[in-house]
């Protein structure tokens, strides 16, 4: 046990003090943070204003274009879509509405030009002269018929890459114009947004127990627990198989086999980076509840109420438990490789084996999500290499029979139990083999008389 302890502390170690363990598991958090916080400090940045003149040749819609893109009515149309998601809107995200739609409605200052009696060709001339001599910095062009079936409104602007206001313009002439048809046919605006207006689709879940869950985010966090998963059994079981063969390059192997047994050493390699993987993943699954946790309390100091997916307790021991389990079942494999391969090289080719089984694991989620409770889902939530990412994503859907989840287990243990025989027994004899690759046979003969 000694001896496993001294491998093990010098595997964890090696890694943990490593400058790439310690910028990865630092800048994830710090760029996750970044993605979550930049991009509302660069919304909430405000432009100058755009200034904007309507040619409107109709008469009759420039003023409802105004009115569209005035900060009252963007903060009208933000409470109507707030209402669609969010039941009853309090007075604090009505003032975030209304802040938010003054930063964009107030970037609009609308000029006047006499357009009376002259030709759309002098127009065109004379306003992009003074978009060339920065007088200007947009216009728009409504048709006189506004009722024809081919109708363009064109927009002519310095710049064309801003999305969010081209978008908002377009809106503000759709909405001018279906508002002023309903006016020539006398029809209520007001009567036909109210026939118009959704209605709220609740989804509720209902546990295993019958009873209703408030919301059912199961998927998302399904495939963020299956993703990270992959990830992190990817590089580390990697960095198990470049370990044992940096061992036999530089003949550590034959020291490390002088002073314990092999398989004390293997043993003690995957539980050393097993742990460096699992601390790595603790400190991004840390951060991750933080960022969550500052990003709820911003979104509740606007006045909004958001709800996140509720995960048990239970949840996070299945989470780390099948963690572990698929780590192991990987490492063991990657080890083996590992042990069989002249070079890095050649073992990242068969490194593709183990890495088509952990996608093959993370596809399956997918109809997991849809069909928890199906027989495809019963059997790979059960079947090793499989399990250690099906049945976290079947448990966060819907919990599975506690007898399925053992047997996962136990078919878990069983499997990593023979791989790592089977590996100890090739690390001992393979590890000593410099310059020349294995064949089968000779596999073969290593398992059985190591």
């Amino acid at each position: 046990m000694r001896k496993f302890f001294a491998v093990f502390k010098r595997e964890y170690f090696k890694i943990v003090k490593s400058w790439s363990f310690l910028l990865g598991t630092l800048l994830v958090p710090i760029i996750a943070s970044m993605f979550a916080i930049v991009p509302a400090l660069l919304f909430s940045l405000n432009g100058d204003a755009v200034r904007l003149i309507i040619v409107d040749q109709s008469g009759t819609v420039s003023t409802r274009v105004k009115t569209n893109l005035s900060p009252e009515k963007l903060a009208e149309k933000a409470k109507l879509a707030a209402e669609d998601s969010l039941k009853n809107i309090t007075q604090g995200q009505k003032a975030q509405f209304e802040n938010s739609a003054e930063q964009f409605g107030g970037n609009f200052a609308f000029e006047d030009f006499d357009f009376q009696n002259r030709q759309i060709d002098d127009i065109r001339t004379e306003l992009n002269e003074r978009i060339k001599k920065d007088k200007l910095d947009a216009y728009l062009i409504i048709p006189q018929n506004i009722d024809g079936k081919d109708i363009k409104v064109e927009l002519f602007a310095r710049n064309t890459s801003d999305i969010i206001t081209k978008k908002m313009l377009e809106e503000a002439v759709n909405t001018a114009f279906r508002n002023q048809r309903l006016a020539k046919a006398n029809i209520d605006e007001a009567k036909l947004e109210q026939i118009n207006r959704k209605v709220d689709f609740v989804t509720t879940k209902v546990s295993e127990k019958g009873e209703e869950l408030d919301s059912d985010m199961g998927f998302f966090v399904a495939f963020a627990v299956a993703l990270m998963m992959y990830l992190v059994l990817t590089i580390y079981g990697q960095a198990i198989m470049a370990a044992v063969i940096e061992e036999k390059e530089t003949r550590i192997a034959e020291v490390l086999f002088s002073s314990a047994k092999p398989f004390q050493i293997l043993i003690g390699k995957l539980v050393g980076v097993g742990m460096a993987g699992l601390t790595q993943l603790t400190v991004w699954l840390t951060s991750a509840a933080l960022i969550a946790a500052y990003g709820l309390a911003l979104t509740k100091a606007s006045g909004f109420a958001l709800q996140l997916p509720s995960i048990s307790p239970l949840f996070i021991v299945y989470f780390a438990l099948f963690f572990i389990l698929g780590f192991f079942s990987f490492a063991a494999i990657f080890a083996l490789i590992g042990s069989i391969a002249p070079t890095l090289q050649e073992a990242g080719q068969f490194a593709l084996i183990p890495v088509l089984l952990m996608l093959g694991g993370f596809y399956a989620m997918f109809p997991i999500t849809r069909d928890p409770n199906s027989t495809l889902s019963v059997i790979l939530s059960i079947i090793p290499f499989a399990s250690p990412m099906t049945m976290p994503t079947r448990i966060i859907t819907e919990t599975p029979p506690f007898w399925q989840i053992g047997l996962a287990i136990i078919f878990n243990l069983i499997a990593i139990a023979f791989f790592v025989w089977i590996a100890s027994r090739v690390y001992r004899i393979g590890m000593l083999m410099y310059g020349k690759r294995a064949t089968i046979p000779e596999i073969w003969k290593w398992i059985w008389q190591a």
